[in-house]
């Protein structure tokens, strides 16, 4: 038994661990398992929210480090995986600095094994909801710049954060830390007002007390303050697919989508 293991309660799932499990990761536990077969033999089709909100993360981290920018926050990273945000942007950027959050212990042990020979990287274990704590430690000071651009990922995360705990106010607080020209993606469930939708939700908030699947316009909220890129808040499948910006195909292609394709969203988004 590992350090990390030793400090967890196995007999409680993680949202991390779960998120793992569906994407094909062996970094979890039965009562991880447990729930992730909740999606994947009652709501048949919805792991496919979980690989296109990863296949859309890589896709924003290019952009983000293509367009010059060389530190970024993964803020929720979950467990690692192939294709980790300091991977993607470190292969066109590479002294590109990459700090990663989460809270849940396994994450930190892992990542710091993995990240043990890399530099130019730092895993802290932190609450997303308590952004200040994540801003000040010693650890992302060591790393980050907050003189230059960065680039803040909230990927599939702040779904996770109830209404009364403010996931907006969370997005502001990085705006307000981060100068002109700094970058958020995030990527957040969509409310289709659909029995997918609402049985996914009843699934994660008895199991965690927590998901929230919100609309278009509650998803917008969060980008308030920032300049929306192109093109736009879309399902993430049809975030910037390949390597072209085909805004016109957009519309065009929803038809093609599964309805759990519909109920994940990405966005890209800089600070003016």
């Amino acid at each position: 038994m590992t350090e990390a293991s030793s400090q967890v309660d196995q007999s409680k799932p993680s949202i991390a661990r779960v998120y793992d499990y569906l994407l094909g990761g062996k970094d979890n536990y039965e009562a991880d398992r447990v729930v992730g077969d909740k999606f994947k033999n009652d709501l048949p089709g919805s792991v496919a929210i979980a690989h296109a909100n990863r296949q859309n993360l890589i896709r924003a981290v290019r952009e983000i480090a293509l367009a010059g920018i060389d530190q970024f926050i993964d803020i929720g990273s979950g467990l690692p995986t192939a294709d980790n945000v300091h991977q993607v942007a470190q292969r066109h950027v590479p002294d590109a600095r990459v700090v990663y959050i989460d809270s849940d212990p396994i994450v930190l042990a892992h990542g710091r094994a993995l990240l043990a020979d890399n530099p130019s990287t730092r895993v802290i274990q932190a609450d997303v909801r308590d952004p200040r704590s994540i801003r000040e430690h010693t650890e992302t000071t060591s790393l980050i710049d907050f003189e230059r651009p960065v680039a803040v990922i909230h990927s599939a995360v702040l779904h996770h954060i109830n209404d009364d705990e403010g996931p907006g106010s969370i997005v502001r607080y990085w705006q307000e830390q981060v100068p002109p020209g700094s970058y958020f993606f995030v990527s957040h469930f969509r409310s289709g007002d659909n029995p997918e939708t609402r049985e996914a939700e009843a699934v994660l908030q008895s199991t965690f007390g927590r998901g929230r699947w919100r609309t278009d316009e509650e998803i917008q909220a969060l980008f308030d303050g920032l300049e929306i890129l192109e093109p736009g808040i879309v399902p993430s499948p049809l975030w910037r697919p390949g390597t072209a910006v085909a805004p016109a195909g957009v519309g065009s292609a929803e038809h093609e989508l599964t309805v759990w394709e519909r109920l994940i969203v990405g966005g890209l988004a800089r600070k003016p």
